[in-house]
């Protein structure tokens, strides 16, 4: 049976960096691998930046629907997707869903026919950020558990650019998950599931750990939030403006409260030589590399957030709305 991977972390935790690192390590491992960006919106930013790790044994696909088209009918695509992918020769599927996401679509549809003939559950890994903020809201804390809740490993990002007491901070983080579990009445224990080597130093026993670590679901008390959350994206279309340009807007927006909660910021701006500027932005970290693939579009992701106020830091593009579903 083809093994099915799901990567799951909040908004900006890293899950594309460590999907880049797992798949080239399958793929030495002898593995044929498609990595499937399951989004629901319109465009996936993520899928460009997973482009170049794309070569005779990794294929990288999007499944995403019209950022009006209603929830079942992005599940019927991604299971097409997946019967589809079934007679391909892969051995390995790794779902990278949205950072906003219900698990349960992920294990409910491979229960289904003829899915549950062809796919079997490899591995739920979720991936935190070291860095993570300690107030987040109700909604936010209520995705973190419930992503954790199904993990065979957890992974930490970022612990690299963790400063001063490393280890207290990485034990703060690891209460605060423990918190989230509790306020969802899950008895998840994720002591000795988790990994905080920095992932430039994870040698090839390490990943083959990760390649086994399997998953275990956990029940928890299942709330309305992802279907009824604020949880929105803005996309900002033919955007023209210099790299130092965009880098001082994004600066002003995370500094800016009336903007409400802006969670990540990410996406491409054209260069002077044909090529592109990529961003990748959270409140802690701004990362602005030279890409040779893109795409003339900026995505603002939050939560409670004033799209009439984020607009005027973009006045030259074309704004469109996201509600998460």
């Amino acid at each position: 049976m083809i093994k099915i991977d799901l990567i799951t972390g909040f908004l900006g935790s890293g899950k594309t960096t460590f999907i880049r690192k797992y798949a080239k390590y399958l793929e030495k491992k002898g593995e044929r691998v498609c990595v499937i960006e399951n989004d629901h919106g319109s465009v996936n930013v993520d899928l460009m930046l997973l482009d170049d790790i794309r070569s005779k044994n990794i294929d990288v696909e999007m499944i995403a629907c019209a950022c009006n088209t209603d929830k079942s009918s992005h599940l019927r695509r991604y299971r097409s997707k997946l019967i589809t992918n079934a007679m391909l020769g892969y051995n390995r599927v790794i779902v990278e869903p949205s950072g906003i996401y219900d698990i349960d679509e992920f294990f409910d549809c491979l229960y289904e026919d003829p899915l549950d003939d062809w796919y079997e559950v490899g591995n739920a890994i979720t991936i935190v950020d070291s860095t993570l903020e300690d107030n987040l809201s109700k909604e936010s804390n209520y995705i973190l558990a419930s992503q954790v809740s199904c993990a065979g490993t957890l992974l930490f990002s970022r612990v690299q650019e963790l400063e001063g007491d490393k280890d207290k901070s990485i034990e703060n983080v690891k209460s605060h998950i423990k918190r989230a579990l509790k306020d969802i009445h899950c008895n998840k224990k994720i002591d000795n599931i988790i990994v905080t080597k920095p992932w430039d130093d994870l040698t090839d026993d390490d990943l083959e750990k990760i390649r086994n670590s399997g998953y275990e679901r956990s029940s928890y008390v299942k709330e309305s939030v992802i279907r009824n959350n604020e949880y929105k994206t803005f996309f900002y279309v033919d955007l023209n403006i210099s790299k130092d340009e965009l880098i001082n807007r994004i600066n002003k927006i995370f500094a800016d409260d009336s903007v409400g909660n802006v969670i990540r910021i990410k996406g491409f701006i054209p260069t002077e030589n044909n090529k592109w500027i990529e961003v990748n932005a959270t409140k802690k970290q701004l990362k602005v590399v030279e890409s040779n693939v893109g795409q003339k579009i900026i995505l603002v992701i939050g939560e409670y957030m004033n799209m009439e106020h984020i607009n005027e830091y973009f006045p030259e593009a074309v704004a469109i709305e996201n509600k998460h579903k």
